[in-house]
């Protein structure tokens, strides 16, 4: 019975693995929108068998990141610019809504780590904008965990992951990213201080300045 208990653990953490691994070379367009998804490379590149792999794009299917097309197979979703009022107006709600929960239940080591991560984006990132990227992918997931709702921060996630698939395929023409992340900064302090109403403000500025950037670009 032992066996089969961790047996299962095994392959839910390998799932998890796969499906972690894999979002994110969604997010960053390493699997570029319209492109097939090949469970063979990804097994061998991730070192796992199929059975995490399919799992792991099931979710994904879920989260709008892949489509499966029967009897073509599974392909990574195009981004499609209408989708950003949508994704906009989710995340216009749910940003500020975590923002103000994190500023009120965060623990003190949450705070602690919080201030951690300011520090590093006070250093800077320069002008690469990779690294911004997944700065301000980090800064998200971080807030997120501190409001301490599971079901908030699957959809936090589910939204903020469709949000940087846009901003991956415009950031070659967006001026101004490293002053987009660096709005982070006050938004960690009103979260460190316990202030959630500031905290709720600047996230929904945050979000409205990132959705009035793209739609300028277009």
């Amino acid at each position: 019975m032992g066996t089969q208990v961790n047996d299962q653990s095994s392959g839910a953490s390998l799932a998890e693995r796969a499906y972690a691994a894999i979002r994110e070379r969604l997010v960053m367009l390493e699997i570029k929108p319209g492109d097939p998804i090949n469970e063979d490379r990804l097994s061998a590149e991730l070192g796992m068998g199929r059975t995490p792999i399919r799992e792991a794009l099931k979710r994904l299917e879920r989260d709008r990141m892949v489509v499966v097309y029967p009897r073509r197979g599974t392909f990574a979703t195009d981004v499609h610019i209408a989708d950003l009022a949508h994704i906009s107006e989710v995340r216009r709600t749910l940003e500020p809504l975590a923002a103000a929960g994190a500023a009120e239940r965060a623990t003190p080591s949450d705070r602690a780590a919080l201030t951690e991560l300011r520090s590093r984006l006070e250093a800077g990132h320069g002008d690469d904008n990779t690294e911004l990227l997944r700065a301000d992918v980090s800064v998200h997931r971080a807030i997120y965990r501190c409001v301490y709702n599971p079901f908030l921060e699957d959809t936090l996630i589910t939204y903020d992951d469709l949000a940087t698939r846009i901003w991956c395929v415009f950031i070659p023409r967006l001026s101004g990213v490293t002053g987009h992340v660096e709005e982070h900064i006050p938004l960690l302090t009103a979260i460190i201080e316990g202030d959630s109403d500031k905290a709720a403000e600047l996230a929904l500025q945050h979000v409205t300045r990132f959705e009035q950037a793209i739609r300028a670009l277009i």
